[in-house]
């Protein structure tokens, strides 16, 4: 005997697209949901968002208030454009006007009432309106009224064996001023969603949620950063490479210098990754910029993230190196970003490179530096798991990624301060060297796990001609001291004749 399963019902939008894809599609429809968090998270925000989304599908929607007047939640609806037409909102705060007595009695204090008449005129309300969706705010003001966590537990059950019978999804707004988190309330709603603010050493405050529980709902699990903007919550999901995959060929993605793609076994293969680690002004960033240029020129769209120069700092350099990148930058082939990561979570930084890869069409990113987006993490552990999320994605993209990474010091032993090279398909390193009282400088391919490569250092220069790569040098001494000395002769080196640029 066959039993017959309905089909998955059709999910509803909460009226923010990220939160519906960390749920993966929405909330079930006629259930009650907790949003807790402490003041200043962003609850009531996201629960207009709620409520918006319904009045655009032509539902009956209400706001019950115990804690705002109208007045208040008219503020902020304008500071993010908004209008609370269609939104009916019943306030159960005293206005400024309460002793007037030409005013109707349609707004009590609830302190002044008892919980169970409370609960009683919310019940009245509703089946006044008849709405689909409902959002209360907040419960602190019903756990005063219980004065017991018993009694407060059992009108919480009485509101939701009220909607029970009910074609209402109702979310609770709970600002969390209890002494102790209410798990009883957890076990009684379908879903819970925590936001948090985290208050960080220096620069923007932090946000982020998670989705606590959710019955019945397969979602996307962790936290994931968000922030307030005009316009509402906007949240960006914590990035799963495995959800994204294009299918793309692997093949060379040229410099625009043909001995370092020598040096490289041909050159860096599309989705792969190069390191490019030395110590500051050694010429890192221009390597990297090299690639941006010669992606542009094929007619390809590149992204260059600046965490540590400015945009006029680079576009100098360029002009410096013969490097055409305002005429890249003005056609769009190369996008330049500058981040703030005192500002901007890892969290947004994702949803950007994300977003120039699947809406600009990025084939090759550039992340200028790691040192700069390590200041960005709480904690340097977090920096390496997102960063293997973000690599494996663009590589999953087929998108070449070049990561600048700068060490402590200009000479003797060095020290970097993120081991991500184990991430990295390919390791460059840059170093300045020393001959007959000059300071040079030299790369060597430390890795190159898609293929061979040359073992030999060669020295390259920064010049009006670009980035100029010569010969292999094989007379070193003092590599591994972090003072590498060339001890031969002058016949391999290039020419110090031509003004030599950083």
């Amino acid at each position: 005997m066959k039993t017959t399963h309905p089909e998955d019902p059709a999910r509803i939008s909460t009226g923010n697209s990220g939160l519906d894809e960390i749920l993966m599609g929405g909330l079930d429809a006629d259930r009650m949901y907790l949003y807790e968090g402490r003041p200043g998270t962003g609850k009531t925000t996201i629960a207009l968002q709620f409520l918006m989304e319904g009045v655009r599908q032509g539902e009956r929607v209400l706001y019950i208030s115990l804690s705002e007047t109208r007045r208040e939640l008219d503020l902020v609806a304008r500071r993010h454009g908004w209008s609370l037409d269609g939104i009916d909102v019943f306030e159960l705060v005293p206005p400024e006007n309460v002793l007037d007595p030409e005013r109707e009695l349609t707004v009590l204090h609830p302190a002044e009432v008892e919980l169970s008449e409370t609960t009683k005129l919310i019940f009245e309300r509703v089946e006044a309106l008849n709405p689909t969706r409902l959002v209360i705010d907040s419960l602190s003001e019903l756990r005063l009224l219980a004065q017991g966590s018993l009694r407060y537990r059992r009108q919480i059950l009485a509101l939701k064996h009220f909607f029970t019978t009910r074609a209402c999804t109702v979310v609770l707004l709970d600002d969390l001023t209890a002494h102790e988190n209410d798990l009883q309330l957890h076990s009684i709603c379908h879903g819970v969603l925590l936001l948090e603010q985290l208050a960080i050493e220096y620069g923007a405050e932090r946000r982020r949620l998670r989705v606590v529980k959710m019955r019945g709902i397969n979602f996307r699990g962790g936290f994931h950063d968000f922030k307030i903007a005009k316009g509402g919550l906007a949240i960006y999901p914590r990035l799963v490479a495995a959800e994204h995959h294009r299918t793309f060929l692997g093949e060379f993605t040229p410099s625009g210098n043909a001995e370092l793609d020598r040096m490289l076994g041909g050159g860096l293969e599309r989705g792969t990754n190069a390191l490019l680690v030395g110590s500051a002004g050694v010429g890192k960033s221009s390597i990297a910029l090299s690639y941006a240029i010669a992606a542009a020129s094929r007619g390809e769209h590149a992204v260059y993230f600046a965490f540590d120069e400015g945009r006029g700092t680079l576009e100098a350099r360029a002009r410096t190196l013969g490097l055409p990148l305002e005429e890249k930058l003005d056609s769009g082939l190369i996008r330049y970003q500058q981040i703030d990561p005192a500002e901007m979570s890892p969290g947004e930084f994702a949803a950007n490179v994300i977003r120039s890869v699947e809406e600009g069409g990025a084939r090759v990113v550039i992340i200028d530096s790691l040192n700069g987006y390590l200041n960005a993490m709480p904690d340097g552990r977090f920096l390496i798991l997102q960063m293997h999320e973000l690599l494996s994605y663009l590589a999953q993209q087929g998108v070449l990624t070049i990561l600048v990474l700068a060490q402590h010091g200009l000479v003797g032993p060095m020290e970097t301060p993120l081991d991500i090279s184990y991430l990295s398909d390919a390791v460059i390193m840059v170093r300045y060297f020393e001959h007959a009282g000059v300071v040079r400088r030299a790369l060597s391919v430390v890795k190159k796990r898609s293929g061979s490569h040359e073992h030999s250092i060669r020295e390259f220069r920064l010049s009006a001609g670009g980035v100029s790569v010569g010969p292999p040098l094989t007379q070193f001494s003092g590599i591994f001291t972090g003072t590498p000395t060339y001890l031969g002769d002058t016949v391999p080196l290039l020419d110090l004749q031509d003004h030599e640029q950083r």
